[in-house]
């Protein structure tokens, strides 16, 4: 049996895998990236509709999540998402745009419903 087959008995395969799948191609593009930073001019149109589409696609990957939820995401009612979505956004607001903030509010108002859950 060859050492490039993938089996149980052969611990270090899916760390290879994760190597090969998942890290190489995404930090190429990363150190890519940074080497052609310093000659991209960020008041550019070019910038601006790259922050766009980035900014866009995290839009869309939240609306995914809150609208569209797998696993156990789905488990919770669309009402607590949505109300966690806008207790988050109004964290990240009042706190001085930062992002943790926004997250551990929405969180807490996630847990909250799960511990009401389990309570009664």
């Amino acid at each position: 049996m060859s050492d490039w087959v993938y089996s149980d008995a052969v611990s270090w395969w899916p760390y290879v895998f994760i190597l090969l799948g998942g890290w190489l191609p995404t930090d190429v593009w990363r150190y890519l990236g940074v080497v052609s930073a310093s000659r991209i001019d960020e008041t550019s149109q070019a910038a601006a509709l790259a922050r766009t589409i980035a900014t866009a696609l995290v839009a869309a990957v939240i609306a995914q999540l809150v609208f569209y939820p797998s696993g156990a995401l789905a488990d919770i009612p669309t009402w607590v998402r949505l109300v966690s979505l806008a207790v988050g956004f109004a964290a990240h607001q009042a706190f001085g745009q930062r992002i943790l903030v926004g997250i551990f509010a929405a969180e807490a108002v996630i847990g909250l419903h799960a511990l009401a859950a389990l309570a009664g």
